[in-house]
């Protein structure tokens, strides 16, 4: 080999051992390899930065904001309320789960699907008396297979498709790879349902312990017009919640505490809520709920350009010994106090006539920019905001959906490609104000795409150099190796570089290996690249090798092992249909 071709593979596996073993971000390390390549002379500036600018990398920024659309207007919560249902018992909540998670990944992207559907599960789990840990990493499986089913449903395979557009001259439609995913999804699901029960631990999730946290009363009133007027407390989903509790409802003047789950709600019910701040939260994404306070609506703020923030009052606050009305604290900061907690408990009584002292914690409803003004003033020790505490608008959540609907249509018809509709998709929800661009704009995950176009380099360098073929050689073991065989050792490594680095990197590094091992067999290169976007989604068998699979660790309450003891056999059962359909779709 050559001296670059050593140098690339040197910096290849420096920067796998960097990823597996080390703590350092991704893209910090990934930019570093960039560099050695380009410092050393391995690849020409314009070379080492062309992942920057490829149609699959630009595509998957684009469909950020599109997500951020459907999350914002709360689109997704509201499908999963009416998917989900109200089942029974635990193979039925299952089924509730496995089917809308898959159905709804394959067509956004699927870390939003999990992130919003975990609080539903969790809602769920404690009204049906079942430990989250049966429902959450079903969740995240269900996810990830159903993400196969379409050239959108993961950004893994819009960077293959990307790949083979500038390298190889093709690309895929919309659905070309349902048909392998389907029958994922069917196998995938069908394993889970049987087996994720008796797999699973009965394990109740990490959640804040209510009397170790600040506690504050939160009071809201069931809108008139609103979905929840006649249905049950534990139909309308308020007997569970993660971070509080229903302790009274004010019903006409008249007090109703201790009320049981059967009792029906009325339009203008005041529900008095004890618990954490982010039970607050919970509440502002339950649609036919909106604040008790008067003052709440006398903010001059537009509604969905509100956040909740926690401020410590600090001796030189203007109004200490004053009472909250003596204060003119929403006038005087443009914020409105929901509730106020003293020494760690809530303070009962009419919010107007308590006495405001130095320590004093205090929940605000307020504009997104009150943290930013008063961080660094005297009146508070300590300014913080709840992270996604903005309440979305449910009014635009058809809108929003009917906006993803058009996108897949026109770009399964052919009249558009993928990225051209996904730009139109995302200029449609900040055109219809579904998102604000500020929100739009911090919803790019800058880190991950930066991971992935620095990853093009290294394939790049690979390609370039020579190392790629050296390396097909290695995998092919013998000369008469058949290509089927070829194709399960593919598979196999791409699964392996997985689990033990991010999901996009190992698609990018596997992909001109992929085509040097076709091209030493003298066969196509397609069915190999099919199954590097098929291998490098299917992370099942670590926390950490996709995405969804560390956000239900906390929740689900489980360890290491629990994603092993399902995820293994479920790598085994994807792995096996995989690789017996995919030659038969795309031969050799």
């Amino acid at each position: 080999m050559e001296p670059s071709a050593f140098l690339t593979l040197f910096t290849i596996l420096f920067t796998l051992v960097m990823l597996a073993a080390t703590r350092i971000s991704p893209d910090v390390i990934l930019m570093g390899a960039l560099s050695v390549l380009v410092v050393s002379g391995v690849l020409a500036p314009a070379d080492a930065l062309a992942g920057f600018s490829n149609p699959g990398v630009m595509t998957i920024a684009t469909l950020y904001v599109v997500a951020a659309g459907l999350k914002e207007t709360g689109a997704i919560q509201w499908l999963a309320h009416r998917l989900l249902g109200q089942p029974k018992r635990l193979k039925q909540a299952q089924f509730r789960v496995l089917l809308p998670a898959s159905g709804l990944s394959a067509f956004m992207n699927n870390t939003t699907v999990v992130a919003m559907f975990i609080p539903a599960i969790q809602e769920w789990a404690g009204r049906l008396r079942l430990p989250p840990s049966k429902l959450l990493l079903p969740l995240s499986y269900a996810a990830i297979i159903g993400g196969t089913c379409t050239l959108i449903g993961t950004s893994t395979n819009l960077v293959i498709d990307g790949l083979l557009q500038s390298e190889m001259g093709v690309g895929l439609g919309m659905f070309s790879l349902a048909w392998v995913g389907l029958p994922l999804v069917l196998v995938g699901g069908t394993f889970l349902y049987i087996f994720s029960d008796r797999l699973l631990p009965d394990r109740q999730g990490v959640l804040e312990q209510l009397e170790m946290a600040r506690e504050y009363a939160v009071e809201v009133i069931v809108d008139g017009k609103g979905p929840l007027v006649g249905r049950s407390i534990a139909e309308a989903g308020l007997r569970h919640l993660s971070h509080g509790y229903l302790a009274d409802i004010e019903r006409q003047g008249r007090l109703l505490t201790a009320v049981p789950p059967d009792t029906q709600l009325s339009a203008g019910d005041v529900l008095i809520f004890i618990g954490a701040p982010e039970c607050a939260r919970e509440l502002r994404r339950i649609h036919g709920l909106r604040p008790a306070g008067g003052d709440v609506h006398k903010l001059d703020i537009e509604h969905h350009r509100r956040c909740l923030v926690e401020a410590v009052i600090g001796p030189d606050f203007v109004g200490l010994g004053q009472t909250v009305r003596e204060s003119r604290f929403r006038s005087r900061y443009q914020a409105v106090i929901l509730s106020i907690s003293r020494h760690g408990k809530r303070l009962p009584g009419k919010l107007g006539n308590i006495s405001l002292q130095v320590g004093d914690t205090l929940l605000l409803e307020t504009a997104q920019d009150f943290v930013d003004q008063y961080r660094y003033r005297k009146d508070f020790l300590l300014v913080s905001g709840l992270n996604d505490s903005t309440p979305p608008d449910f009014r635009k959540a058809p809108l929003a959906l009917g906006i993803l609907a058009a996108m897949v249509v026109v770009s399964a018809s052919g009249l558009l490609s993928i990225l051209e509709a996904a730009l139109l998709a995302g200029g449609g929800m900040l055109m219809t104000r579904c998102v604000p661009a500020s929100k739009a704009r911090r919803s790019v995950d800058l880190s991950v795409l930066v991971v992935i176009s620095a990853s093009f380099a290294l394939g790049a360098a690979m390609r370039e150099t020579g190392a790629a073929s050296q390396i097909a050689q290695w995998l092919l073991l013998a000369d008469d190796l058949s290509p089927w065989l070829a194709l399960v050792l593919v598979y196999i490594l791409t699964v392996a570089f997985t689990e033990l680095i991010t999901n996009n990197a190992a698609a990018v590094l596997m992909f001109p290996i992929a085509v040097s091992v076709a091209e030493q067999l003298g066969v196509d290169f397609k069915p190999f690249v099919i199954a590097i976007m098929f291998a490098a989604s299917a992370s099942f068998m670590t926390p950490l090798g996709y995405q969804t699979n560390l956000m239900v660790l906390g929740p689900g309450g489980y360890c290491f092992t629990d994603y092993l003891r399902l995820g293994a056999p479920l790598s085994f059962v994807i792995g096996v249909t995989s690789l017996g359909l995919i030659p038969l779709v795309w031969p050799f």
